[in-house]
């Protein structure tokens, strides 16, 4: 009866046949065996020290479904857990929809939204998108955090307005010419958008263009003592409403019938900058999203994955893939202190229950 459904959606253009959350998710209950996976994400964790893999939350969605959920005490499916720099990806969806309302385009100054960035003229909204403001940034958190730009931005003489603070960088390079993984490049993203917007409707803007369209209720998103919206770290979620944001990029930017975001900006999201350089085993920045796309003489970042695959990353093990082949949409939310947590397993595992299935 389904495969009817969507055969009479094809035919008369309705997308009334596809699964939405309305309100909630709606749940594929076929019997799969999921041992591996929770074996790999949920091992027994140390009783005193906090090493190893340590998966929070595990959310499965194909095709809008849940497939397998787990989560491990306290967090819970109604817990807005924090996503650290997954909030970054979000931003940048908010960011998607106020382009489609034309208030910027990827070649603007960004001093033209946000005057303090009138030291650094050249730098473009696309170079903040791909982390190539060329601004001097030190990103490290535990590993120097006496050096850590990251680390001032947040937590001291930054934290008041964390924008101005980056804006006052020295410069590092050219702008759009070298990839440098910053904060502030994101944090200048939310100030850039509050000059689109204004002091009045900034603060409810991703409620309003974004989380009350999806149906996410759960959102909480701290702002610094400037008013802006920390987008490069401090935005709560629960996992089912990050999936939202998953299925919305999953499908082009489409909800049911309405085009939130333009398909081009989704493709930019999803499209490699050509200046980043190669790590094993790590992703490639697109627009603010990370990709398995290779770059030139390297292996694909995933190699158990498609290289349509891409992802919202964060610290401590926070994830949202998003593979558009497979019609999939996996949260992990974690607490992973060290190196131990590998992506592509966790993808393999998933992938190889799913594959009888066409995943």
């Amino acid at each position: 009866m389904k495969a009817l459904f969507i055969i009479l959606a094809l035919v008369t253009g309705c997308a009334w046949a596809e699964d939405w959350p309305q309100p909630d998710w709606p749940i594929d209950d076929a019997n799969r065996d999921w041992q591996a996976v929770d074996a790999y994400a949920f091992p027994a964790r140390p009783t005193r020290e906090r090493t190893g893999i340590r998966t929070d939350a595990l959310l499965i969605i194909r095709d809008g479904r849940i497939l397998h959920e787990r989560y491990t005490a306290p967090t819970t499916a109604a817990t807005a857990h924090l996503t650290w720099s997954v909030s970054k990806s979000v931003l940048a969806t908010v960011l998607g929809v106020a382009q489609g309302q034309g208030r910027f385009q990827l070649q603007d100054p960004v001093s033209r939204f946000y005057p303090p960035m009138r030291a650094h003229p050249d730098v473009r909204m696309a170079d903040l998108l791909h982390w190539a403001s060329g601004l001097d940034w030190q990103e490290d958190y535990e590993y120097a955090p006496l050096k850590s730009s990251v680390v001032a931005m947040l937590y001291s003489r930054g934290r008041a307005d964390m924008a101005a603070y980056t804006a006052a960088r020295g410069t590092a390079a050219s702008p759009g010419q070298r990839f440098l993984y910053s904060s502030g490049d994101s944090n200048l993203l939310a100030a850039a958008l509050r000059g689109m917007l204004g002091a009045e409707q900034y603060p409810e803007y991703p409620w309003h263009t974004l989380f009350t369209p999806l149906g996410i209720t759960s959102a909480v998103w701290e702002r610094d003592q400037a008013g802006i919206h920390v987008g490069s770290s401090y935005l709560y979620l629960t996992a089912r409403d990050l999936a939202r944001i998953g299925l919305l990029m999953q499908r082009d930017g489409r909800w049911h019938g309405r085009q939130l975001l333009p398909e081009a900006w989704v493709a930019f999201n999803r499209t490699p900058f050509a200046q980043a350089n190669a790590m094993a085993g790590e992703a490639n920045p697109g627009g603010h999203w990370w990709l398995n796309q290779p770059l030139a003489g390297a292996p694909r970042p995933w190699p158990s994955a498609p290289a349509d695959t891409y992802a919202a990353l964060g610290h401590w093990g926070q994830a949202l893939y998003v593979l558009p082949t497979q019609k999939l949409v996996i949260v992990r939310y974690a607490d992973d202190r060290d190196g131990n947590y590998q992506h592509d397993e966790l993808l393999r595992r998933v992938l190889a229950v799913l594959a009888g299935e066409g995943a």
